[in-house]
């Protein structure tokens, strides 16, 4: 399906839409993408819910909780826990964006389809599978699973001061879009330390670096700008959820001011979550991408 949106991007970036986007994404999933996403620990899913705020969670479990049982279908063996802003949302089918990573690898999986609820289970039906470059990617070492003795959100309109430098100290994060009838979508974004510029409680900026030019989560903020941001702290098992309204600034000068950034992303937060214990793992940090600018 043609994507408006994705293609509006590639147009004003000065690209030939030839063959780029979504719209060239398989539906099936290749044995070797199933052999990798049963090795998996960690699933990124994104959603929006029934106000159309966008959300981006994070489900984890043992190497086997996700698996393939044909090239259409996708089995996670939970569901997203309390206080998850995606919680309860699949006990009716809707659109979901997921993405399978293994940081010490650097190697990732996306997955765009359908999800319900499936007794305790999410079961999805794919509509795009693809795979991407390593770019921008931090390597972290899995060290076990060690759930929170308690599991606590806590829910604001703003960033406190604590999450400003939470976030302003990042190094990744997570973004959830979509676009009404066309799905969906889970992606990652990495830097160095301070590649997000926090200016306030209430905004967040980010630079656009160099891709792989399918612009789909900039197509979909063509569209529609309300997205979720998801953090995490690998050492300590918490995670940071926002949604919010994104625009895509395309003023050349200002970009020039950030290293390696094509077009800068300004985020306006609308609604935080902050849960403890929602992370139950622990990852320890190895090295940062080579691709990462200064």
């Amino acid at each position: 399906m043609l994507h408006q949106g994705e293609h509006a991007v590639q147009r004003r970036a000065g690209l030939s839409t030839d063959g780029l986007g979504s719209a060239g994404v398989r539906a099936t999933i290749p044995s070797v993408a199933a052999e990798f996403l049963s090795r998996q620990r960690l699933m990124v899913l994104a959603a929006a819910d029934g106000t159309g705020a966008a959300w981006a969670g994070v489900l984890t479990g043992p190497p086997g909780f996700a698996t393939a049982p044909d090239d259409r279908t996708v089995i996670a063996d939970r569901l997203p826990g309390t206080g998850d802003p995606l919680a309860d949302l699949f006990d009716t089918e809707r659109p979901v964006g997921m993405l399978m990573i293994e940081p010490a690898t650097r190697r990732r999986m996306r997955v765009n389809g359908r999800a319900r609820r499936h007794g305790d289970q999410l079961l999805v039906r794919t509509e795009q599978v693809y795979s991407n470059c390593p770019k921008y990617l931090q390597t972290r070492a899995y060290i076990d699973d060690s759930p929170s003795a308690r599991r606590t959100a806590f829910v604001t309109g703003e960033l406190t001061t604590g999450q400003q430098q939470w976030i302003a100290a990042a190094d990744t994060f997570f973004i959830g879009t979509y676009a009404a009838g066309l799905g969906a979508d889970a992606s990652h974004r990495g830097g160095n330390p301070g590649f997000v510029a926090v200016t306030g409680s209430r905004r967040l900026t980010w630079p656009d670096y160099v891709g792989n030019s399918m612009y789909m989560t900039l197509g979909n903020l063509e569209l529609e700008p309300r997205c979720g941001l998801l953090f995490l702290d690998w050492e300590n098992g918490h995670t940071l959820h926002l949604t919010g309204r994104a625009r895509v600034d395309w003023d050349q000068e200002r970009a020039a001011a950030v290293p390696g950034a094509q077009r800068l992303i300004d985020f306006d937060v609308e609604r935080v979550i902050q849960i403890a214990g929602g992370l139950p793992q622990r990852w320890s940090f190895d090295k940062y991408s080579r691709f990462n600018p200064a």
